[in-house]
C-alpha cells in the first residue's frame, strides 16, 4: 500500500511539474536562429527572459532569412527575434493572411540603410556628396575584374535589399558606370569593407545599421531624394515597372511573431512589446560582442547583468525577481555572486580548461598582412586576372555554343568511343543553354579550366620531387594532410582578405583544395613504378631525367591521369563553394536559390553542375587509362551492339 501511495506522488509529481515549469508558456517556443549579430543579440535578451524571467522551454531553429520567414507563417517557428518591417515580401504577405504580426519597437528611432563610401573618400573627395556625382568619380571604384568599368558592392544574391539596389542602379542610370557585385553572403561583405578600411582603399557599398561594422569604422552616406513610399514599394519588386528614384526608408525594427503565440502567450507577448534599445545600447553591444568574440547569448547575458535598470521596466516585478537571480545580480545592479563564474555556468561552459585560443593572434596577424602587404596581392590578384582568368573567359564567350558543344561531344566520342555517351554529352550542354546558364557555365568552365592548369603545373612537379627524396615527403605529407582534411570554407576567408572579393580569391581556394590529390597520386604513381625496367634504364646510360621522362612518366601517366581527374572534380566542388565569395557561375544561381527558396532554380543550376562534372569525370577517366586498357575501350566501342 505505501508503495502505490509513493508512485501516486512521483507520478503527480511529474505532472505538475512541466506546467510550474512553464507557468506563461502552454508550450516550448521555437525561435529563429538568427546569423546576424543584431539579430543574435535581441535573440539572446528575448531568450533570456522568456526561459529565466517566465520558465518558458527555448527551442531554437537554425535557417536563411526567407526559410525562417515561412516557417514562422506555418508556426513552426514562433519567433523571429529581429524584423525589419516593410522589407520582406515573404513578411508581407504573412502579416495579410493574419499568421504573423510584427510587434514592438526594438530599436528607437528605427534601422537606416544607405549606399556608403567611407568617410575618408569623402574627405579626399569634396565634391562627392550624392549618387549623382558618382558619374564624376567613378574612377575611384574600378572593379578590378572589369577595369573599363566600375564596381557598385551590393547586397549577397537572394536578399531584399538586393532587389532595390539593383532597381536603383538601373533607374539613376549607373548601371551603365558602375558593375553590379554580389559578395555572395553577408560575412564576404563586411570582409570586403574591411579589407578597403584597413587598406585606405576607396568603395562604395549598400549597408544597414545597427551593426558592429558601422560602429567600428566612419561610414559617410550619400545624399538621395526623400523617400516615395510608392517609388519605393515597386522598387522592392523584381518585376517592377517604376522609373523613379527613392531615398531609403527608416526602418522599424520588431519582433516577429506567428499568431498562434500571440493567442497562447499574451503575457509574454505584452513583453516583448516593450522591449526597446537606443542605437547607442545596440550599437555597443554589437560592437562589444564583435571584439571580445562573444556569441549572442553571452553579449546578451552581460547586458542583462550590467543594466538591470533597462530591462526591469519591460517585465513583471515577479518575472525581474527570477531573472536577477538567474543571472546572479540584484535589481540595483549590484552583482551578487562573481560574474565570471556565473556566466561559465549559465552558459554551460567548463571553467577546469586553461585558457589557450589561437585566434585573436591569427586574426592579427592576417589584418597585419593586409595593411602592409595589400598591394602586393592585390597587385598578384590583377595579374591573375589579366593573364589568366579573363583571356580565357573572354576565348570561350567568343566561341559560339554550338561549337564548344561539338567539340566536346568529338572529344567525348575519341574518350569512350560510344556513340550514345558522346550524343548525351552534347544533348546535356545543350540542355544547360536551354535554362539559360550558358554564361554562368563560361563562366564556371573558365574558373575551372585556369585552377586545373595552374593546379597541374605546380602539383607534378612537387609529386616527383617527392618521390625522390624521403625527407621532403616527411614534410609536405602532414601539409597535405592539412590541406585535405580542413574544411573548404576555411580557405574561402584568408583569400577573401588578401585578394578581394570575385574570381581570384577562388582561383588560389580552388588551387589549394585540388592540390593534395594530384600531388599524392603524382608520387604513388612514380614509386610505383617497375624497378628492373628502371635499373634496366639506368643499364643503358640513361640520366636522371631521361629515367624520369621516358620510364618512370610513361609508366605512371595513368596514375597522374587519375590525379588530375580527381583536381578537376575537387575543383569543380570548390568553384560551386566559391559563390560565396562572390565569384560568378554556376555556383552563384544554387546559393541564390538556397537564400530565395526558388526550388526551380535550384533544381535547374544543380542539374547543369551535375552534367558538367558527370562529362569532366568520363572523359578524364578514358583518357587516363593505361595503353592497354585505352586500346581495350577502343575496340569494344568498334563491336556492333548485340
Amino acid at each position: 500500500m505505501r508503495q502505490w501511495i509513493a508512485l501516486s506522488v512521483l507520478w503527480m509529481s511529474m505532472l505538475l511539474l512541466p506546467i510550474s515549469a512553464s507557468a506563461a508558456c502552454e508550450s516550448p517556443i521555437k525561435f529563429g536562429a538568427l546569423t546576424w549579430e543584431s539579430g543574435q543579440f535581441i535573440s539572446g535578451v528575448l531568450k533570456y527572459i522568456a526561459e529565466d524571467g517566465y520558465d518558458c522551454t527555448i527551442e531554437e531553429v537554425p535557417g536563411a532569412g526567407p526559410a525562417l520567414e515561412t516557417a514562422l507563417s506555418q508556426d513552426d517557428i514562433q519567433i523571429i527575434g529581429e524584423q525589419w518591417v516593410g522589407r520582406s515580401p515573404i513578411m508581407e504577405q504573412a502579416i495579410e493572411e493574419n499568421k504573423v504580426e510584427v510587434i514592438g519597437d526594438t530599436l528607437k528611432g528605427g534601422a537606416t540603410q544607405g549606399w556608403y563610401v567611407p568617410k575618408y573618400v569623402l574627405e579626399e573627395n569634396p565634391g562627392l556628396r550624392s549618387y549623382q556625382d558618382l558619374p564624376k568619380y567613378a574612377e575611384l571604384f574600378k572593379d578590378p575584374e572589369n577595369p573599363s568599368k566600375s564596381r557598385f558592392m551590393n547586397c549577397p544574391s537572394g536578399w531584399t535589399c538586393e532587389i532595390f539596389n539593383t532597381r536603383l542602379l538601373k533607374n539613376t542610370g549607373l548601371d551603365s558606370t558602375f558593375n553590379n557585385a554580389h559578395p555572395g553572403t553577408g560575412a564576404a561583405l563586411d570582409a570586403e569593407i574591411a579589407s578597403a578600411f584597413e587598406q585606405h582603399k576607396p568603395l562604395l557599398f549598400y549597408y544597414w545599421q545597427p551593426t558592429g561594422l558601422m560602429a567600428k569604422y566612419d561610414f559617410a552616406p550619400l545624399a538621395f531624394p526623400a523617400h516615395n513610399d510608392a517609388c519605393w514599394q515597386d522598387l522592392l519588386r523584381v518585376d517592377g515597372t517604376a522609373n523613379c528614384v527613392s531615398g531609403f526608408p527608416v526602418s522599424p525594427l520588431g519582433i516577429a511573431v506567428s499568431t498562434p503565440f500571440l493567442a497562447s502567450n499574451p503575457e509574454l507577448a505584452e513583453v516583448f512589446k516593450q522591449v526597446q534599445f537606443t542605437s547607442d545600447e545596440l550599437n555597443g553591444a554589437i560592437l562589444e560582442m564583435s571584439e571580445n568574440k562573444r556569441s549572442g547569448e553571452e553579449q546578451a547575458l552581460v547586458f542583462l547583468r550590467e543594466n538591470p535598470n533597462v530591462w526591469q521596466q519591460w517585465v513583471s516585478e515577479e518575472a525581474a525577481t527570477n531573472l536577477a537571480n538567474k543571472l546572479g545580480t540584484s535589481l540595483d545592479g549590484a552583482a551578487s555572486v562573481d560574474k565570471v563564474a556565473t556566466n561559465s555556468n549559465l552558459l554551460g561552459l567548463s571553467s577546469s580548461f586553461p585558457s589557450w585560443s589561437l585566434e585573436t593572434p591569427l586574426n592579427n596577424t592576417l589584418a597585419n598582412v593586409v595593411q602592409n602587404y595589400g598591394d602586393v596581392f592585390r597587385t598578384i590578384s590583377h595579374m591573375a586576372l589579366t593573364y589568366l582568368l579573363l583571356p580565357i573567359e573572354r576565348l570561350l564567350t567568343v566561341i559560339p555554343p554550338w561549337l564548344i558543344i561539338g567539340l566536346v561531344t568529338v572529344l567525348a566520342w575519341f574518350g569512350v568511343r560510344k556513340i550514345w555517351f558522346a550524343l548525351a554529352c552534347g544533348a546535356g550542354l545543350f540542355l544547360i543553354g536551354a535554362f539559360g546558364l550558358w554564361g554562368a557555365l563560361i563562366d564556371t568552365l573558365a574558373l575551372l579550366i585556369v585552377s586545373v592548369l595552374v593546379t597541374v603545373v605546380i602539383g607534378i612537379p612537387i609529386g616527383i620531387a617527392m618521390s625522390g627524396s624521403q625527407l621532403l615527403r616527411r614534410i609536405v605529407t602532414p601539409i597535405l594532410d592539412v590541406m585535405q582534411t580542413m574544411p573548404s570554407f576555411v580557405y574561402l576567408i584568408p583569400v577573401l582578405m588578401l585578394f578581394g572579393i570575385g574570381k581570384v580569391p577562388a582561383l588560389f581556394a580552388t588551387i589549394i583544395y585540388a592540390l593534395p590529390p594530384l600531388i599524392r597520386l603524382t608520387m604513388l604513381g612514380i614509386t610505383q613504378v617497375n624497378h628492373e625496367m628502371v635499373e634496366a634504364g639506368r643499364s643503358f646510360g640513361s640520366t636522371h631525367l631521361q629515367l624520369l621522362i621516358w620510364i618512370k612518366l610513361p609508366q605512371a601517366l595513368p596514375s597522374i591521369m587519375a590525379g588530375i581527374n580527381q583536381a578537376v572534380m575537387m575543383s569543380l566542388a570548390m568553384v560551386v563553394l566559391a559563390s560565396m565569395i562572390g565569384a560568378p557561375g554556376l555556383g552563384e544561381d544554387v546559393l541564390q536559390s538556397i537564400q530565395t527558396l526558388n526550388i526551380g532554380q535550384g533544381l535547374q543550376a544543380g542539374t547543369a553542375i551535375v552534367i558538367v562534372a558527370i562529362i569532366i569525370d568520363r572523359i578524364t577517366q578514358a583518357f587516363g587509362q593505361g595503353k592497354r586498357a585505352r586500346q581495350k575501350t577502343i575496340e569494344a566501342g568498334r563491336r556492333p551492339v548485340g
